[in-house]
């Protein structure tokens, strides 16, 4: 049975020779545009060729990270990437945007398609809408324990777990932080880890305090039991870490799937935030989890750069290699070389007659086992010489030196052969959309007591999960009702027998958050409306979303005013246009790390003295980190060319939201603390 695949990161060239030399089965890299790591030294286009075949040469594989979020203006250089990518021979994608799907979908067929974490994988049907889809593998949330791992395997994907590196706050995909407070997008390859900075549930923090920071992850201890799930892959995060750390780390899984002990010294001299954490994969979230980089730290790091530097000094020895050689007397010499899978075989001169002294057999096979400076070791040499002969061991150097180079030439043959590129009916010249009149409003609703003071006409309601009977109990009707998802699901089965009871109360409508949500709604019968987490930029993603049976589609609020009104698709299209943007959606509380959950502040404070209230969904196991200040459109929806527009009540009393819909209503000027989000700004 193959072993668990070691997938390294790779940065840069430099990276390549580390991951490599350490034991990696795979790596993944990025191009210099559209690679969620785009402050990486990245990969040009002659450089990516060129990793490509050195990988191969090793038996390696290479994933080429696509993962960005593209708007419309970039979908024709990103089908060049695509078309790169199948020449280069590279052999899979790593992608989030499904206008990236799309293009290979049509274009290249046969390119193996890998979900990126950044799509929100966390449950059983969201691994099952990625296998109809047509993904070959699942790159799964980083917040699963193993119980809940072990429920997407066998699913008919590979599955692709985070086994050592950062771990962000925020699950994968859902992260607006660093695009509200910098316009820097974690989305668009761009995050500036304001995470990182100081945060502090008591107040304004001083420097030593960082709520939002959590250790890195490590999970070499466990590679048995992700191998006994079903785990295919372990992946290192790292693409913004120097060589020294790729090779630490990919040698410590290297020795630790070989049952060996990891060398943790060296991997938290390298790199690490005060320690290590498996606290997601083994269900024991709290506060032990969290922890900054410090000084020590770094001192640490320095220190032991000259060590690590040695693990990837020469090569690896990869391949087993039988060497057969033959010399008689009148006929050219013959060296067959075969590892195993691959055989090559090579002609030489006729030897001569020995004048003085002939070439012993032991001699010959001396020189054919010297096999330092490639990727195979001997496992032995077949010596068939006739007496008297002389042979140079010169030229059975060049013989073994050619053997081996055709070996690797074979190789790289056999992997990297290009995938065909097809445009197709791919096109990006997308019709101008409708004319729209002014936004409709859309109310979305923490609590129902905020619809009390509403005064609603014709607005359709968002309520939560679980709010259904209350919502029913104080008169309104289920069929103007949206029942949104929770964002992250810990328990699917549940969620999917209570949206049983949920459609026998008579609601019809559902709103998806992500691919799982699409699936497990659908086949239950409801309406799918589509919510800002599915992070749609494009109007190649939104079709796509269309195409799949979503009527409504909230865009992404990472796009500018102008651009939102420029998406392209049949259908109702819509955007946030009021209230405090979820910016982290986390399932280890902050707060509760901090101060304990009875001393619960209800909200984090930044270096600045900025106030980000949290939403605790303690229930169902997961937190949401909320902007400090409210968006307000409201004085401008006329620069939406949309169909409607989401008002979000959170903390909002029901006075509040009140003033808030009057205010939409007649377009009022803001008053108070307030945003206009990215919608004018945007992001890099």
């Amino acid at each position: 049975m193959k072993s668990i695949e070691i997938l390294s990161p790779c940065g840069g060239p430099e990276s390549v020779d580390a991951a490599l030399r350490t034991g990696a089965d795979a790596v993944y890299l990025g191009a210099q545009r559209f690679s969620a790591r785009h402050n990486a030294v990245n990969f040009s286009d002659e450089e990516l060729k060129a990793a490509v075949r050195e990988c191969h040469r090793h038996g390696v594989l290479v994933y080429l990270a696509f993962n960005t979020l593209l708007r419309d203006s970039e979908l024709e250089d990103a089908a060049g990437l695509l078309k790169l990518a199948c020449e280069a021979g590279v052999d899979g994608l790593i992608i989030q945007d499904m206008a990236v799907y799309e293009m290979a979908r049509t274009a290249c067929p046969d390119m193996p398609l890998h979900a990126s974490t950044q799509m929100t994988v966390h449950t059983p049907c969201g691994v099952d809408s990625a296998v109809k889809l047509g993904f070959k593998r699942v790159v799964v949330a980083r917040e699963l324990s193993l119980e809940s791992i072990k429920e997407l395997c066998g699913r008919d994907a590979e599955i692709e777990v985070f086994a050592h590196g950062a771990l962000c706050m925020c699950v994968s995909g859902q992260c607006y932080l660093s695009a509200m407070i910098g316009s820097r997008s974690a989305n668009r390859g761009l995050c500036a880890g304001a995470c990182r900075l100081p945060f502090s549930a008591e107040g304004k923090p001083g420097e030593s305090e960082h709520a939002l920071s959590l250790k890195d992850m490590s999970y070499c201890r466990h590679i048995k039991e992700l191998e006994d799930a079903g785990v295919a892959s372990l992946k290192i995060e790292g693409r913004m870490k120097r060589p020294e750390y790729v090779a630490a780390a990919t040698d410590a899984l290297f020795s630790a799937r070989a049952g060996g002990e990891p060398d943790y010294g060296s991997l938290r001299a390298v790199f690490s935030r005060s320690g290590f954490t498996d606290g997601y994969l083994t269900a024991k979230i709290g506060s032990e989890m969290f922890g900054a980089r410090e000084k020590e730290d770094v001192w640490a790091a320095a220190a032991a750069l000259p060590k690590l530097q040695k693990l990837y000094e020469k090569p690896e020895k990869r391949f087993g290699l039988k060497l057969t050689f033959t010399a008689e007397r009148g006929e050219p010499m013959r060296l067959k070389a075969f590892d195993g899978e691959l055989c090559a075989e090579v002609i030489g001169d006729v030897p001569e007659e020995a004048k003085t002294r002939e070439t012993s057999a032991h001699e010959i096979e001396a020189q054919l086992v010297k096999l330092g400076g490639t990727v195979y070791f001997s496992e032995g040499a077949e010596v068939n010489v006739s007496g008297g002969l002389a042979i140079p061991l010169s030229k059975i150097n060049a013989l073994r030196r050619e053997a081996v180079s055709r070996l690797d030439e074979m190789r790289i043959e056999k992997l990297s052969r290009p995938k065909s590129f097809e445009v197709g009916e791919l096109s990006f010249a997308f019709p101008l959309p409708l004319i729209r009149k002014r936004p409709e409003l859309r109310v979305r609703v923490e609590r129902i007591e905020q619809l009390s003071r509403l005064g609603l006409l014709d607005e359709k309601i968002i309520i939560p999960l679980g709010k259904e009977e209350e919502y029913l109990a104080a008169g309104y009707a289920p069929e103007r009702a949206v029942i949104a998802l929770p964002r992250f699901d810990s328990d699917e089965k549940n969620t999917a027998e209570h949206l049983g009871f949920v459609k026998s109360l008579g609601f019809s409508a559902v709103e998806c958050g992500n691919i799982g949500h699409i699936e497990l709604a659908s086949k239950l019968g409801f309406e799918l409306q589509g919510g800002f987490g599915l992070n749609i930029t494009n109007s190649l993603a939104a079709r796509h979303y269309f195409a799949a049976g979503l009527e409504t589609l909230t865009l992404s609020p990472e796009l500018k005013a102008g651009q939102c009104s420029k998406i392209a698709c049949p259908g109702r299209l819509g955007a946030v246009v009021y209230g405090r943007l979820p910016l982290m959606l986390m399932r280890a509380c902050p707060i509760a790390a901090q101060v304990g959950c009875k001393r619960c502040t209800r909200r984090l404070t930044d270096r600045t003295g900025a106030e980000f209230p949290m939403l605790c969904r303690r229930e169902r196991g997961y937190f949401e980190l909320l902007n400090s200040r409210p968006i307000w459109l409201a004085d401008r929806l006329d620069d939406f060319n949309l169909d409607f527009g989401d008002l979000i009540f959170t903390d909002e009393s029901p006075e509040r939201a009140a003033q808030v819909l009057k205010a939409y209503r007649s377009g009022a000027e803001p008053q108070g603390e307030f945003t206009r989000g990215l919608y004018y700004r945007g992001v890099d």
